[in-house]
């Protein structure tokens, strides 16, 4: 009997290894069950002959078990979308959707440990062509178990553009961790950032990374130089140059429902005194600052600087 057991259990655990080998590759906790990729088609525009245009971006998911036959159908429904009216496309998706929701998840599927969490772990961007223009897309090829850092840091996120191509180059673009929300509403947030240089078919490409992060209100304030030639007059009278630098700022985020801090401790800044309901919409400049220099012409010229943001509906 136990012979047979141990047999058992090594067919097993080989069925479940082989099952996950396309892109988790040694991910154990996508061998063993279910952080894994499915499929997830998305409508992203009409092709340049009028169709709608739809492509697997995929999504990761922690437990797998029970829609996959479900899933083939709709992928081979939506795999046809060329010869597909846009209402019978609508009525696809929704019966996807409905099914993603209603489908059962069993706690003994879900793999990623305590502290963990199911996300990609490898992105390729897509460049399709389409009846309005160039659209990039993101699309899920392999998936993971990664953990979940309780504070606010700069995480690792690699993105392949031009893919199969002879250009074909990963970036490490760079991502927020999302630590457990305070009560005082603060958000792990980019607050520097750096630019990619890209060989691509038709010149440079720029790609935006994100280089630290740090706990901030939803809508917030970040540096952004600007550079200018202030001319000053030295003790002899003379004309002299001199490069001037202001940090103009500018206003990033987003303005979000729920509760809002109006005043903090001065004493301890992470604690919030006064929190405000409401619904805004958008982050814009709140205070400014005039800079006031004499420029290369001999003219008093004025630049504006942002010294705070808020939200404003």
């Amino acid at each position: 009997m136990m012979l047979l057991f141990w047999l058992f259990w090594i067919s097993a655990l080989h069925g479940v290894g082989s099952a996950s080998r396309s892109h988790e590759g040694r991910n154990l906790f996508a061998q063993r069950g279910c952080c894994k990729r499915q499929t997830k088609y998305v409508y992203i525009g009409q092709d340049i002959s009028g169709s709608p245009a739809s492509i697997d971006v995929g999504v990761c998911r922690t437990h797998c078990g029970g829609p996959q036959r479900m899933t083939s159908y709709i992928a081979g429904v939506l795999g046809v979308s060329r010869q597909s009216s846009m209402l019978e496309f609508l009525q696809t998706k929704k019966l996807q959707d409905r099914f993603s929701e209603t489908s059962p998840s069993n706690e003994a599927d879900r793999s990623c440990p305590p502290d963990h969490h199911c996300e990609p772990s490898s992105v390729r961007v897509e460049n399709v062509l389409l009846l309005a223009g160039v659209r990039q897309v993101e699309v899920t090829e392999g998936c993971h178990c990664a953990p979940s850092p309780t504070e606010c840091l700069r995480l690792p996120s690699l993105k392949t553009f031009f893919p199969d191509s002879p250009l074909e180059k990963t970036v490490d673009v760079g991502k927020c961790s999302v630590p457990p929300h305070s009560q005082d509403g603060l958000f792990c947030v980019p607050t520097h950032f750096d630019v990619a240089l890209l060989e691509s078919p038709n010149g440079k490409d720029v790609v935006q990374t994100q280089e630290s992060c740090e706990l901030r209100e939803s809508c917030y304030r970040v540096s952004h130089w600007e550079y200018y030639f202030e001319v000053r007059l030295n003790s002899a009278g003379g004309r002299q140059e001199r490069l001037k630098e202001i940090d103009v700022g500018r206003c990033l985020g987003g303005c979000v429902s729920g509760n809002r801090c109006l005043l903090r401790d001065s004493h301890a800044p992470d604690k919030c005194l006064l929190l405000a309901e409401g619904v805004s919409s958008r982050c814009i400049p709140h205070q400014y600052e005039t800079h006031t220099f004499r420029s290369r012409t001999g003219q008093l010229r004025s630049v504006f600087s942002i010294r705070a943001c808020r939200c404003e509906g």
